[in-house]
């Protein structure tokens, strides 16, 4: 299956033993690679975020420092929480991260989505935002809404999200 970007290609590799995957990633993870790099991404809901990372990551993409323990209780509280990790044998990456609130039957509400400046560019971000709106709508949730910092808006409407009416903060998506 290739998922296309207007600049690059993103395959859905199946380069990993299916072993390996669920080992350090967890059932339904998927591992993908991009045209023209060998790297290894993996996107899963089920390996668990080391917090320390994901403030790292967070704090890469120029967000204000969180406190941990609030953190934590947020993911806690989040119905879906995804990762994508660049794989290493010893050590894979946290480079994105999205989580989504909501009652978990009809609606749901995205509120951090990152991906690392380093891999930015790449497409990563639309898998990511694909992979949480699969796994909303296999939940049932047929109506997403998205709040997302300004200037990051372009590549929301650019995949198809519905912009509120001031057009300034938040996006609606619909299953078909």
């Amino acid at each position: 299956m290739i998922l296309r970007n207007p600049r690059t290609s993103i395959k859905k590799a199946n380069i990993l033993e299916k072993d390996i995957l669920v080992n350090y990633y967890g059932e339904e993870a998927y591992d993908l690679t991009v045209k023209n790099n060998e790297t290894i991404f993996v996107c899963s809901k089920y390996r668990e975020l080391d917090l320390v990372e994901l403030d790292q990551l967070l704090q890469s993409v120029g967000w204000t420092r969180r406190p941990m323990r609030r953190v934590k209780r947020a993911l806690e509280y989040s119905i879906l929480v995804v990762g994508l990790w660049r794989h290493d044998n010893k050590f894979p990456r946290l480079i994105g991260f999205a989580r989504c609130t909501g009652d978990g039957i009809i609606e749901a509400t995205i509120w951090d989505v990152a991906i690392s400046p380093v891999y930015q560019g790449l497409g990563l971000g639309k898998i990511l935002m694909k992979y949480l709106l699969k796994e909303l709508k296999g939940i049932g949730i047929n109506k997403v809404t998205l709040f997302a910092d300004a200037e990051v808006i372009k590549f929301y409407k650019n995949q198809g999200w519905n912009l509120e009416p001031r057009g300034s903060k938040c996006a609606f998506w619909y299953a078909n």
